[in-house]
C-alpha cells in the first residue's frame, strides 16, 4: 500500500506486464487472432479513451452526465449515505464526481488495471474532494475484484458507468455480475450504464468517428505491443475498422493487416495474409428486458432505470437478493 495523501492511499494488486505478454502471445496464435480489450488501457491509450468520450458523434457521454446529473437524487435516495462506493474501470473518475455531493459515501475504492492514470487520479479526485476516504486499487477485474482490507464496513455499491459492461459477451456478463453479487453481498446495490440497440448508421458513426480518436485507440494497442513486449509492428501497416455485427447485437473492433506481413514479439514470429483481422473488442448493446433477464439470473432484483428521450442509453439500479 502507498499513501497518497491524507485520505488517499493507493493498493496494488496487478502484476500486469507478465499478463499483458501472454494474452497478447496467445492471442495472435489463435485464429481469428484476437487479444482482450482492457490491455487498451495504458498510459496513451488511457488517456485516448478520454478523448473519445467528447467527439461529437459518441452520444454516451452527454446523454449519460445528463442522466446523472439529473437524477443524482434518486441515486442517492435508493444508495443511501454512507455507503461504500466501488467503481470498477474507473480511469479519470470524472463521472462520479457528479454523484459525490448527492451520495456522500463513507469510502470510494477506484479500480483500474493502468497503475499511474489511476493514481493521479485518486489524488486529484482527493484534492477535490478533501472529506472522501479513496482506496485506489490496481488490478484487472475482468479477473477478480479486492476491496483493500482497510476500507471500512458499510453497504457496498459498485458504479459502473459507460458501456463497458458490453465488452462482456452475454455469458461473461452474467458471470461478471455474479462477481458483483458476491463483492456487494445480500442488500449491495449496482448503479450500472447500459448501451441500448439502436440504427445501425449511430452506432457505426459512434466508434468510427471523424477526428479519428477512436482509430488512434485502436491501433495504440500495437504501439503498446511494440514498447512493452519488444515487437517489431508497423502501424501503418495496419488499419482501424469498426462496425455493428446486427445478428450478434454488438459492434465489432478490428485492425486488418494491410499487406501479407509478419511481426516478431517477444522473439516470436507471426504471419499475416492481407486483410487478416485482430479483434481487438466487442461492444454489445441489449434492451432493457434483455438486461434485466441477465441482471435476474445474477441475483440482482431491478429497481429502478432511467433513460433519455431516444432511448440511445439506459441506467439501471439493481439490489443484491
Amino acid at each position: 500500500m502507498s499513501v497518497l495523501g491524507k485520505k488517499v492511499s493507493f493498493h496494488d494488486f496487478q502484476p500486469e506486464l507478465e499478463s499483458f505478454r501472454e494474452a497478447v502471445l496467445e492471442g495472435l496464435a489463435r485464429k481469428p487472432k484476437q487479444i482482450p480489450p482492457k490491455f487498451f488501457y495504458d498510459k496513451t491509450g488511457s488517456k485516448l479513451f478520454e478523448a473519445i468520450l467528447e467527439q461529437p458523434e459518441y452520444y454516451i457521454p452527454g446523454i449519460e452526465r445528463e442522466l446523472l446529473q439529473t437524477h443524482a437524487d434518486e441515486f442517492a435516495e435508493l444508495i443511501e449515505p454512507g455507503a461504500i462506493l466501488i467503481e470498477p474501470g474507473s480511469g479519470s473518475c470524472e463521472k462520479v464526481q457528479l454523484l459525490l455531493e448527492q451520495l456522500l459515501p463513507a469510502a470510494y475504492v477506484p479500480m483500474d488495471i493502468s497503475g499511474d492514470f489511476l493514481q493521479q487520479s485518486a489524488c486529484d479526485l482527493g484534492q477535490q474532494f478533501p472529506w472522501l476516504r479513496i482506496y485506489a486499487a490496481c488490478l484487472d477485474f475482468t479477473r477478480q475484484m479486492i476491496v483493500p482490507k482497510d476500507v471500512p464496513a458499510g453497504r457496498r455499491v459498485v458504479f459502473i458507468p459507460g458501456s463497458s459492461l458490453g465488452n462482456f459477451d452475454p455469458l461473461e456478463v452474467q458471470h461478471f455480475l455474479g462477481g458483483v453479487h458476491r463483492l456487494v453481498g445480500k442488500g449491495g446495490g449496482l448503479l450500472v450504464g447500459v448501451d441500448r440497440k439502436k440504427a445501425t448508421a449511430v452506432l457505426n458513426a459512434a466508434y468510427n468517428d471523424a477526428a479519428g480518436v477512436t482509430a488512434a485507440f485502436n491501433l495504440n494497442l500495437l504501439e503498446r505491443i511494440n514498447n512493452e513486449l519488444d515487437g517489431n509492428i508497423r502501424r501503418d501497416k495496419f488499419r482501424h475498422y469498426a462496425y455493428y455485427n446486427d445478428q450478434m447485437g454488438r459492434i465489432e473492433m478490428h485492425l486488418i493487416s494491410l499487406e501479407d506481413q509478419q511481426v516478431t514479439i517477444s522473439g516470436q514470429d507471426f504471419r499475416f495474409t492481407e486483410a487478416e483481422c485482430i479483434h481487438t473488442e466487442n461492444s454489445y448493446k441489449y434492451s432493457p428486458d434483455e438486461f434485466i433477464n441477465l441482471a435476474n439470473a445474477s441475483g440482482f432484483r431491478h429497481q429502478k432505470s432511467w433513460s433519455d428521450t431516444h432511448h440511445f442509453f439506459s441506467i439501471y439500479f439493481l439490489e443484491a437478493c
